[in-house]
């Protein structure tokens, strides 16, 4: 198990538009003793409700979606973009199902916990969160013809999860 050190949310800088739109993060929540993760693209960090905030926007299909609306926190992984292989970690688990397989484990990566909240050991920098709120995002919401037709072709639709930071730590 690494070493992680706590962090000043208000002494941080980080570019999240490199970190969750190119580098991507792992998503884990847990519900009784189910746990699951899945790759996250879309998502930010910002201040709502006088919060300091992360949302995350999951698709409604997935096994992990299931454990959010039903556990009250979340953790975010971010790894090391300059090790190639936590990239394919998060491919493998954008496909993977956590329904029929431990994901993490089969990535090749360790589940920890941190105040009984799950996050993944490998990382470089964990945000953890309580969720606060989720929000239905149907295809018909979205003004945009290109990216209902880019994003929503499939039928699957998302929900925007808020959560409110409530650790933030790193190697």
């Amino acid at each position: 198990m690494h070493v992680f050190q706590d962090l000043d949310i208000n002494d941080t800088e980080f570019n999240p538009f490199k970190m969750i739109g190119q580098d991507w993060a792992a998503l884990v929540s847990e519900a009784g003793d189910k746990t699951n993760a899945t790759t996250v693209r879309w998502g930010g960090f910002g201040v709502l409700w006088d919060k300091n905030v992360a949302t995350v926007y999951v698709r409604n299909t997935r096994y992990t979606k299931e454990l959010l609306d039903a556990g009250e926190y979340f953790s975010l992984t971010f790894f090391n973009p300059d090790q190639p292989k936590y990239k394919s970690a998060l491919k493998y688990m954008k496909m993977a199902s956590g329904r029929v397989e431990d994901k993490i484990k089969a990535a090749g990566l360790t589940l920890a916990h941190r105040d009984g909240i799950p996050y993944i050991d490998d990382g470089s920098t964990i945000v953890i969160c309580r969720t606060l709120a989720s929000f239905d995002m149907p295809a018909d919401h979205v003004r945009t013809p290109y990216i209902r037709e880019q994003f929503f072709a499939d039928g699957t639709e998302r929900t925007m999860y808020v959560g409110e930071i409530k650790g933030l730590f790193a190697r």
